[in-house]
């Protein structure tokens, strides 16, 4: 079965590893590149909170930020890539999505920093209260799609982006943001990752390929 991976060439490693160690065949396509924004350090003193919403803003959390708070983290990936840099989240909600970190988010919040990509979504920064720090901004990319059975898609601009590839196969989703997103722009989410980070997307992957074995 050939998978297509999206992830950025900086991140692909692990999952294309995995994926090729279980017999795999794997089509690299990065669809999507990080920028960074600025190289200012950020001073979180006088915050009770910080919040952190995907792997790449835990990066630019490690690299820039100072007298760091309490952290949350919006899910298990993001969580893991906090704490390969030695912050470990005090909050990490039970559904890994941003309605899920609003549901179960310890109130009051006190005085919260949101720190996510550019043009984040205003909802959560607004229902918290929140100052908002961007931190990247992801850069679509438009390839040629290649051919393959199944696509790994790890966030809404990927999704976005393949897409506009004109790709067509059917996908793997690491949570349900990525797959509205997919869904909105036309794609099919054949399985949804029950865990949002790494394993789950593998786990993901050998579901769809038992419900396809003939």
């Amino acid at each position: 079965m050939k998978v297509i991976v999206t992830r950025p060439k900086a991140q692909a490693g692990p999952l294309v590893e995995r994926l090729e160690e279980l017999g795999y065949d794997v089509v690299e396509c990065p669809l999507i590149e990080i920028e960074r924004t600025s190289d200012e350090p950020i001073d979180c003193s006088g915050y009770e909170w910080a919040v952190v919403t995907s792997p790449n803003g835990a990066d630019e959390v490690a690299r820039r930020a100072r007298n760091l708070p309490k952290v949350a983290a919006v899910g298990p990936g993001t969580a893991e890539q906090l704490r390969k840099h030695g912050i470990e989240p005090a909050f990490v909600p039970k559904v890994s999505s941003v309605e899920g970190l609003l549901d179960e988010f310890p109130r009051p919040a006190g005085k919260t920093l949101y720190l996510a990509a550019e043009n984040a979504r205003r909802r959560p920064i607004d229902a918290l209260k929140a100052d908002y720090v961007p931190l990247y901004r992801t850069v679509l990319l438009q390839p040629e799609a290649p051919q393959g059975d199944i696509v790994v898609l790890a966030s809404g601009s990927a999704a976005r982006a393949y897409a506009w590839t004109g790709g067509e196969a059917p996908a793997v989703s690491i949570g349900p943001e990525t797959s509205r997103v997919a869904e909105s722009v036309g794609l099919e989410v054949a399985v949804e990752a029950d865990a949002h980070d790494l394993d789950g997307l593998v786990a993901a992957v050998e579901k769809f390929a038992r419900g396809h074995e003939s």
